[in-house]
């Protein structure tokens, strides 16, 4: 099964190729040199979190399961392998039979994460391992700060809901995982078709400006789209005149007119005015939903305004000017030997810069103080204190090359909520500041 998240098949190719070219080329060499085999400890993981940022959420994980399923070399793949020189015909025939048979444990998908939390492990043979390195960060990176952004914004939107509508602003297939990432980090809904399709994400939508344009007036716009959609439906009310729109729209479907939509313009002026002229007009539970380049501030910013629901597009897809999370995948333990008795012995690269690393085979854990608050991340290479053996973070994903860890999508979303609500206060805040939580190693 390729979509964990729903249990309906989907059509996932073979993720192989979506790596570097130094992924394989150092299979070759340590094949070569009798290396390949050793037992081996990878770490996914980020320094730092992006500026100002007072949490991460991990998101991706169910993505990063079918990835792993689908690494596998077809003969197209091998033959362009060969022809193309990447690696020689010995490293060729070995991934032939390529198939991930190690253990992964991680952060369970939603859970919060800080600088140096070890959001995923992956063991086995280093050769199996390294080959996974691209496809995981590509997918952990890109989703995980798409969900936290996300989370910001439905922290500043304090219960109301939040469409997700940023296909057109990237990717076509970032798009989808977008929408994922989004309804993990607390988003609703989700324009996307795909995604609803794939993921089973609630979709919505009704019309544009240019359905409003097509017609020779908007009170004829209108009146095709609630004779189409009924009177439960969503009018775009800016595309002449919001207040004459808004009578149009009230005489037309009646007070039970679901909803209107601002688009444009000073949309805590509007909204104000307009919740103020469907009361009087008698559509007392008509809804407002507003739209136009939202992001967390502006959200957070309509507070006040009598709004229910926000669209959001370009801010969400691209992290809200953060589109990365900058996570690392390292070699943290490795063995002398493939041998399961073999000691890991701890490596970690040196560096004069910031981009150094702690060696050892790591477990996570967040201590609570008295009220049950998150004070800290604590991680550690050794034996688990006995207070904290209760509190770990990571959880088995897969078990000798096989998947475990699956959960329907509404599972990580419904941990993300648990989880913020789990941290202090001052992590819903939007100004700039340092990690909610600190990282303490012992």
């Amino acid at each position: 099964m390729n979509s964990a998240d729903l249990g309906r098949r989907v059509g996932v190719p073979s993720t192989a190729l979506f790596t570097d070219q130094y992924e394989l080329t150092m299979v070759q060499a340590a094949l070569k040199a009798g290396t390949a085999g050793r037992r081996s400890v990878f770490e996914a993981f980020t320094r730092r979190l992006p500026e100002g940022r007072r949490y991460g959420v991990v998101a991706g994980t169910g993505r990063v399961l079918d990835a792993v399923e689908n690494f596998h070399f077809d003969d197209e793949m091998l033959t362009f392998l060969r022809d193309q020189d990447v690696v020689d015909s010995p490293t060729v025939d070995w991934l032939a039979d390529y198939r991930f048979s190690g253990d992964i444990w991680g952060y369970p998908e939603g859970e919060v994460y800080f600088p140096g939390s070890p959001l995923l492990r992956v063991e086995g043979s280093f050769a199996e391992c390294v080959l996974l390195e691209t496809v995981i960060l590509s997918i952990l990176n890109h989703d995980s700060a798409i969900a936290a952004a996300a989370s910001r914004m439905s922290a500043a939107a304090g219960g109301r809901r939040l469409i997700e509508m940023g296909a057109r602003r990237t990717h076509e297939l970032s798009a989808v995982a977008s929408a994922r990432a989004a309804y993990v980090g607390g988003f609703h809904t989700t324009s996307d078709l795909a995604a609803g399709f794939r993921y089973n994400i609630p979709t919505v939508g009704t019309s544009a400006h240019a359905f409003t344009l097509l017609h020779d007036s908007e009170r004829d716009a209108f009146q095709a789209q609630v004779d189409s959609l009924g009177r439960g439906t969503s009018l775009l009310v800016d595309t002449y005149d919001v207040t004459e729109a808004v009578r149009t729209a009230v005489e037309i479907a009646g007070p039970e007119l679901g909803a209107v939509r601002i688009d444009s313009g000073d949309l805590l002026l509007v909204a104000h005015r307009v919740r103020q002229q469907l009361d009087e007009l008698g559509a007392t539970e008509t809804k407002i939903v507003v739209t136009s380049d939202l992001d967390e501030y502006a959200i957070a910013s309509l507070a006040a305004a009598p709004v229910d629901s926000y669209g959001v597009g370009t801010q969400l897809v691209t992290g809200s000017g953060h589109p990365t999370c900058s996570m690392v995948y390292k070699l943290v333990a490795r063995a002398r030997s493939a041998d399961p008795a073999d000691p890991l012995l701890p490596v970690a690269k040196k560096s004069l810069g910031a981009k150094s690393s702690r060696g050892g085979r790591k477990w996570a854990a967040r201590r609570l103080d008295e009220a049950g608050v998150a004070e800290a991340e604590v991680i550690g290479s050794g034996e688990v204190p006995a207070e904290l053996a209760d509190r770990q973070l990571l959880v088995e994903l897969v078990k000798g090359g096989e998947v475990v860890g699956r959960e329907p999508l509404e599972a990580a979303r419904e941990r993300h909520i648990a989880a913020r609500s789990g941290l202090p206060m001052s992590a819903m805040q939007l100004s700039r500041g340092e990690p909610v939580l600190p990282t303490e190693y012992v």
